[in-house]
């Protein structure tokens, strides 16, 4: 398997398991068999509510004694009611006990928006803190100090904008290291690429292949389906692969981590042999063509005009 490097020698699997929408007994199984299946990155997140069971697979795993802790990479986030200074290490803390790890291996702030420290999910303007009032600068401090107390190996954000990522750099001390937002052949973000790739922020792709099983609420109209994309049918068909494995081959290829969400054993499987996928040029540049910077998750769910949430992403 690819993998990706930190500045200090560090790698990560290019190919993880996403668990969004995966909870209970189905994500333990899935950790596991991802797990069994060759997959060492696995990615969670607070507002997800599966660290529990993720940490009850994991602890199963490594009790076997075939695999140790320093063979697995652990991401996960702190939600958008935990950004005040004194609340980012107790959350840090807290998905650390659900998880049954003495350390995170990434750690991200999850969006730039903050609310009330008692509010999960935001029924209005009042349930939100401007940024003005909660500086994702601040939070970030407090990141820092996970990755000093060695709580976290690395650090960094998701859903960033290169301008927020601009704004962060002024007041770091340490750069963010990775960057996980959406990315697929229609969203294929190149000006955030490239300045990724100039600040050495490694990019991670969520909803590579669409997140079509994501809540109705969360959906557009005629949202596209990436499997039916007649460029990537062809190209899977020149490869004798199916359309997913070239969905996440194809970042990979480019130079990125991506975590598809499976919670089936042989899609689990083929979506890590994905990462072998072996693209050429032509291949690279019919994707290319694609790109018309279509979002699944748009973000929409958290403006908040009064509170200076208008454009989640700046564009």
């Amino acid at each position: 398997m690819k993998t990706l490097k930190f500045a200090n020698g560090d790698s990560m699997h290019a190919v993880g398991l996403g668990t969004w929408k995966a909870t209970g007994d189905t994500v333990n199984k899935a950790v596991k068999d991802a797990i069994n299946a060759g997959m060492r990155h696995i990615d969670t997140a607070a507002v997800y509510q599966n660290e529990s069971e993720i940490g009850e697979a994991i602890e199963e795993v490594l009790s076997e004694g075939k695999i140790k802790r320093e063979d697995l990479f652990i991401t996960s986030k702190l939600w958008n009611n935990e950004h005040q200074p004194e609340d980012v290490l107790p959350a840090l803390k807290e998905s650390l006990r659900k998880l049954k790890l003495d350390y995170l291996d990434l750690y991200l702030i999850h969006w730039p928006v903050a609310f009330k420290k008692d509010v999960f999910f935001p029924g209005g303007p009042d349930d939100y803190i401007s940024l003005d009032e909660c500086p994702i600068g601040s939070t970030w401090k407090q990141m820092e100090a996970a990755y000093d107390k060695g709580l976290s190996k690395h650090i960094g954000v998701s859903n960033f904008s290169t301008r927020k990522l601009e704004e962060l750099k002024q007041t770091a001390n340490y750069q963010p290291e990775v960057n996980q937002v959406e990315l697929h052949p229609l969203l294929q973000q190149n000006g955030l690429y490239d300045y990724c790739k100039k600040e050495n922020i490694l990019l991670t792709a969520y909803s590579p292949l669409g997140s079509g099983d994501r809540d109705s609420s969360m959906k557009g109209e005629n949202e596209p389906d990436l499997f039916e994309l007649e460029t990537i049918r062809d190209i899977a068909d020149k490869h004798s692969v199916t359309p997913a494995n070239v969905l996440i081959g194809w970042h990979v290829n480019r130079g990125t981590s991506v975590i598809p969400k499976s919670t089936s054993p042989s899609h689990i499987e083929s979506n890590f042999k994905a990462g072998n996928l072996e693209l050429d040029s032509d291949d690279m540049e019919r994707i290319a063509s694609l790109d018309r910077n279509y979002r699944y998750i748009t973000g929409k769910f958290f403006e908040a005009p009064e509170k200076g949430y208008t454009n989640i992403y700046d564009e």
